[in-house]
């Protein structure tokens, strides 16, 4: 989803029953939707910043997962994992 100004939000739902079995929605690793956050000041639950690191890796990487990447680990305190470090040799020079 998103609006006139550029804002993007990708969401995708699940149900897991009183076992942590999923039942429906996207096959997520349990522990990853651990993650909370706010959209317009509503409280979200999210994939937690590490996991979205760790998704963010296992195929050819672009420019805009670099972005999306170094956002969460300067946000989140996290270091950038080594497979991003040619696109900040591109940029330096």
């Amino acid at each position: 989803m998103g609006d006139e100004q550029g804002h993007e939000v990708d969401f995708h739902s699940y149900t897991f029953d009183a076992h942590g079995t999923l039942v429906f929605g996207v096959e997520y690793p349990f522990d990853s939707l651990t993650g909370t956050g706010t959209i317009q000041e509503y409280s979200v639950k999210c994939i937690s910043a590490e996991w979205m690191v760790k998704f963010h890796s296992g195929y050819e990487l672009d420019e805009n997962d670099y972005h999306d990447v170094s956002a969460l680990c300067e946000r989140f305190g996290m270091a950038l994992p080594a497979e991003y470090e040619r696109f900040t040799r591109e940029s330096a020079g």
